[in-house]
Order: structure tokens, then sequence, then C-alpha cells
């Protein structure tokens, strides 16, 4: 076996989390760091998805780092190119690309109890360290729908994470299967240049608009110059997003809010039929908000036609709902998400009886604050189960890395070199977390969302405030876990 680098830490994923993750340990004076990135290039899900129309459904102002705040938005809601090239200049700036290791590809990573150390085998060399940060990230693998006949269509097929550049799509009749959040961005974009596209919904959702706008150059030296204004507003748009998630806490509170997506969807659809069928059956929230001025719109266009149906089956030149409509077709783009039940980084983690916690997490995934879990020491998944709320997820990982440098910190003040989750600290959180979820929309809106997975457990939402969240993540609680100490009396610096 060849020769083990050894790290301190070991950051798996250059997307925005690990991005984080290197900064922030670095700011910390933690620079023995490396980070491991299975292609060659930053960006994780904005490297990943270029879809036309592809952007951000949080303001650009939130959506960006608190050490690294970016006067040069163009948009209030910044798209894909723009986000990739923040991430970029971001990795950039605070000198990560030392440490990024791209074309790396994490095979399996296992805890070895008697070295006390994470074995880290890759597709480019093997690693170890103490310590590891998982930030592959919950929105990395498509979710392709197994359908019957996929395999006989001699079309075009493709997912919209995995955009085919390559293919014309003027004068194509084409199938959209899903009507989600990235559905809502793409279909405005190629609706002018198809023939014919028939947009495929299971179940309709909730549109609200879009307060999308150019940023004036203006405002954006007033940004560069007075840096304490952007502050400002990103503050403000904070607090607007902190009050959306307390209503989604209420059910009942959240369906007052219905009043938003019927006035828009009134607004924008004027055929009453095609209203009914777009209008949802549940509160809004339940499900994921999609924010577009554009979408509805291109639903009433003579060259669209809403299936309000999910697909059953396709043929050869043809897709088939579950009412027995078939359409001719010679395109299909599947915008059916991702499997974030299942995350994809779970099944190379090899904790330290040595099960996989793809296994562990077979039925439902949980975690302690989303970050740490039982049978996992010296780990840290980013963006972990239930830490979902209505604001950033750049946010959430700048607060879940306070989380983890404060553990390393402390680790280091009282000699510890293991610390592991108590299997009663989690089961008493999640016990918790499950009950309060029993009072927000995203269990009782009247809707079935991927927050839910096939146990119909919810591993997604974060049931309390945004604020609390913080609060609980600023401060390492050393006494919920084991400890082991150092076999010798001086910790590895």
């Amino acid at each position: 076996m060849s020769e083990r680098e050894e790290f301190r830490v070991v950051v798996v994923g250059a997307g925005l989390a690990g991005i984080a993750a290197a900064i922030k340990l670095e700011r910390a004076g933690i620079d023995d760091v490396v980070v491991l990135e299975k292609a060659d290039r930053v960006g994780g899900t904005w490297r990943d998805n270029t879809y036309p129309g592809c952007g951000c459904d949080i303001p650009s102002n939130v959506y960006s780092f608190t050490f690294n705040p970016n006067p040069d938005w163009n948009s209030t809601f910044a798209l894909q190119p723009d986000i990739l090239e923040y991430v970029e200049a971001t990795a950039e700036k605070f000198d990560v690309y030392r440490k990024i290791r791209f074309r790396t590809e994490v095979t399996e990573a296992r805890w070895d109890s008697e070295a006390r150390r994470w074995l880290i085998d890759t597709t480019n060399g093997s690693f170890q360290s103490q310590f590891a940060v998982f930030a592959g990230g919950p929105i990395t693998e498509p979710k392709l729908p197994d359908v019957p006949g996929i395999g006989t269509f001699t079309g075009d097929i493709f997912h919209s994470a995995r955009w085919n550049h390559d293919l014309d799509l003027s004068g194509k009749r084409v199938a959209v299967i899903g009507t989600g959040a990235s559905a809502v961005q793409f279909v405005p974009e190629i609706q002018p240049v198809v023939s014919q596209m028939y947009v495929f919904q299971r179940t309709a959702s909730w549109v609200i608009p879009r307060v999308d706008m150019p940023v004036p150059g203006l405002l954006k030296s007033v940004f560069r110059k007075a840096p304490a204004t952007q502050r400002g507003m990103r503050h403000g748009l904070d607090g607007i997003l902190r009050l959306l998630t307390l209503a989604m806490r209420h059910e009942a509170a959240a369906k007052r809010l219905n009043i938003i997506g019927t006035s828009f969807l009134r607004a924008q659809v004027k055929d009453p039929e095609l209203r009914k069928h777009l209008t949802p059956k549940f509160s809004l929230g339940c499900k994921r908000l999609l924010i577009s001025n554009e979408f509805l719109p291109a639903l009433t266009k003579p060259n669209v036609e809403l299936v309000p149906h999910a697909l059953q089956s396709v043929g050869e030149h043809s897709v088939t709902a579950a009412d027995g409509t078939t359409c001719e077709v010679d395109v299909i783009i599947f915008g059916t998400g991702f499997d974030v039940s299942h995350p994809p980084i779970s099944r190379h983690i090899r904790g330290e009886d040595g099960t996989m916690l793809s296994d562990a997490w077979t039925a439902s995934p949980e975690a302690y604050l989303g970050t740490t879990t039982v049978n996992v020491p010296n780990a840290f998944i980013m963006l972990g189960p239930n830490l979902l709320v209505y604001n950033s997820f750049l946010g959430i990982a700048e607060d879940q890395m306070n989380y983890v440098i404060d553990a390393i910190t402390k680790a280091d003040k009282y000699g510890v070199e293991v610390l592991s989750l108590k299997p009663e600290v989690l089961r008493e959180f999640n016990d918790d977390i499950q009950e309060a979820l029993q009072h927000t929309v995203f269990n009782h809106g009247g809707c079935s969302s991927y927050y839910l997975d096939e146990n119909g457990k919810n591993f997604a939402a974060w049931p309390y405030s945004t604020t609390l969240m913080r609060k609980r993540l600023s401060e390492f609680d050393i006494e919920s876990y084991d400890t082991v100490p150092y076999k010798k009396s001086a910790p590895v610096s």
C-alpha cells in the first residue's frame, strides 16, 4: 500500500461548503488542511448545473460568504455564471487552491480505531487525518425516475443537472418531466425555440414572484466604497427570510400566505382550466417555494401543453402519462431533482464499527445539529439532515464551521484526541426535532415533498428559528461527546 499523506483535517468537496470550511479553518489558525475534489474545478452544484436560466432563489446579498461580500452582483438574484465566478474568485482571494487536490475522488473514508485517524482512499492517492469534514453536499447526484421503457427511447434524453449543450432544441418536440425548482427556470428559456413542449406535472406547486432586477452601477459603487451599506441590506434581507421561516413553523400561519400564490396565479394565467390544474391543494411552504416571473406565462404559450399527471412510461418516440395521454416527442428533459434523502457521500464513509454510513441511514438519515452522528468519530457533515430553513445554505455552512472549529479548539485545550457523539444525545435530539416538526407546514401542510423520505419522516427541515440554529452551532458542546485523551501528553499541532 502506498504511503498515506497525513493532515490534521481532510475536507471532502470543493463546493461552497468545502470552500467555506477551508477558509474558516485557516482563519482560525488550522492550516494543516487538504481539500479533495473529484472534479477539475471548484463550485460544486454551481459548476455542474449549467441549464438555461440556472440561478439562485435566495437574494444575492444573502447568498454569499459573510467574510467575502460581493459588491458586484449583476442582479438581485444571481445567475449561475455569476455565482460560479464568485466561488472561484473567493477560492483565489483566500488562497484555497494551494490546498485543493483536483481529480481526486474519495472511494472510501474509514475510521481506524487503533490509529485514531481517518484513512481516506481516493482515485489519486491515500490520505489520513485526525478530523474529516465531509462537504459533498446533498444536491450532487441527479435523480432519474424508474420509468418503464426509458431505455427504448430513440431520441435525446438527459437530466437538467447534466444539460446537453451540444443539442440544438430549435424546432424539437420536447417533454419536460417535473415542475420543480430547475424546471421553472429552464422552461421559459427554451419555450421560444422548441416547436412543441409537453410539461408533465405530478403535483402543482406554489409559484411566487421573483423580485429580480439589475443592480445599478451606482449601487455597486456605493457597496464598494461603503461596505456597511451592503451589510445593512444583507441584514434586512436575512430578517425577511427569518420571518418566512417563522411562518413555515406554523401551518396555520403558512396557510394564510396562500393568497400570495393564488393572486399571482390569477394574474398570470387567465385560462380557468389551466389555472385549476396549476393550483396546489396544500399550504404554501409545504413543498419548496418556486420563485419565477416567467414560468406561469410560459405555460400559457400556444406551443406549450401542461400534462397534469405523472410520467407512466416511455416509448421509442413517445411519452405516456398516468392518465393514458401519449405525446410524440424528440427530446426528454428530466427536471426531477436530486436524491437528497440518501446523500452520495454517505456511501463512502465507513464508521468505527465498519458499518457504511449509507447503511446506517437506510431508514432515515439522522445527525446531531445536522453535523455529527454516532459511530463516526472526529467527523463533521456539512449541510446534513434537518438543517433546512428558508435562508442561505452558505450561512448554514458558516455556522456549522463555527461548531467544527470550536470542536477542534476544545479538543486541543483539553488534550482530547477522539470525539464520539453519545448515542443518547442523538436520540434525544432527533426525537425533539421530529416532535417539533409535527407543528410545521412541512409535515402538516397537506403535501408530500422531498423533505419527507420514503418512510414519511422529515429528514430535511429545521423546525425552530434560524436564530436558535445559529446559537446552537456557535459553541461546541463537548459534554455531548465521549472523549478519548491523547496517548501522549502533548496533542498534535
